[in-house]
């Protein structure tokens, strides 16, 4: 039996990065990260003489892992994400989206420069993707595209994966008829 993709963005669902700088969230580590490398590089910041500050919640690992996907990095930091952020959450090596050339390129048509990428890499398969820089034409690119159930899961970066959506995701990936998917 194949499971179903997790596609993870770390920005956002994982890290709150929107939520005020001078407080963080109860039950969080801080990471701090330097801007070298392929992600800082990527992102066009590795010049910051600041390390980037990363919150993350040890208890997502755990939840994440209940969840029934196969989880997969959709990320900035692709590879990056297996470095710094799963052991923070005790998470195993996962595989990740190498964007390579379209990484962070902007679409005339408003699609999220993710979109294509993770519509190629589930080949069919079903998939949810967390993010929260998704729209409803992100939604409508899916739909036109992909041949499997998909959810694109939207989470506030002010305060990142909450219980709610957790269950979200359980009940999405509880809804398929997984002994049908055969790649």
């Amino acid at each position: 039996m194949i499971r179903p993709l997790l596609f993870l963005d770390v920005d956002g669902p994982l890290n709150p990065y929107a939520a005020k700088p001078e407080r963080r969230p109860d039950g969080y580590t801080t990471l701090r990260v330097p801007w070298t490398g392929a992600q800082g590089d990527a992102r066009g910041l590795s010049s910051r003489r600041r390390p980037l500050r990363v919150w993350l919640n040890p208890e997502h690992g755990r939840s994440l892992l209940r969840l029934g996907f196969e989880l997969c990095w959709a990320t900035t930091w692709m590879g990056d994400a297996n470095r710094w952020i799963a052991p923070v959450l005790d998470l195993p090596e996962l595989p990740f989206v190498d964007f390579g050339d379209v990484l962070l390129q902007e679409h005339p048509d408003g699609v999220h420069w993710k979109t294509g990428p993770l519509v190629d890499y589930a080949n069919g398969r079903p998939f949810a993707w967390v993010d929260d820089e998704q729209s409803e034409l992100d939604q409508t690119y899916m739909t036109a595209h992909h041949q499997g159930p998909g959810l694109l899961h939207h989470v506030n970066p002010r305060i990142d994966l909450r219980e709610s959506d957790f269950h979200t995701l359980a009940g999405f990936a509880d809804s398929l008829d997984t002994s049908r998917i055969t790649s």
